[in-house]
């Protein structure tokens, strides 16, 4: 597999924005630096601020899993655990 691009949607608990937010901005320098990382976007919804969307390019699937792994990852899951309303993430290829 060539590419890797991953969309994932964070939709905080309103209650609990005012925390997650830092948390989620924690993880773009280690992230960033991480072998593999082509790109580690962040977005927040205009409309809804408790909705983020990371955009993300990975070189591989494999590179990407290790950055789900990682420790920054397993601190900020511990940090915002019960502060999330739901997380849906997308592994896309694209095609043109």
């Amino acid at each position: 597999m060539s590419q890797l691009t991953i969309i994932a949607n964070i939709f905080v608990k309103a209650e609990h924005l005012e925390a997650v937010k830092p948390e989620i901005l924690k993880l773009i320098e280690p992230t960033r630096s991480e072998a593999g990382c082509i790109n580690y976007d962040l977005h927040q919804n205009n409309e809804n601020p408790a909705h983020f969307v990371f955009y993300e390019n990975w070189q591989s699937r494999e590179l990407w899993r290790n950055h789900i792994d990682s420790p920054h990852i397993a601190s900020y899951r511990a940090a915002v655990e019960g502060k999330i309303d739901n997380v849906t993430i997308s592994e896309m290829s694209q095609i043109a």
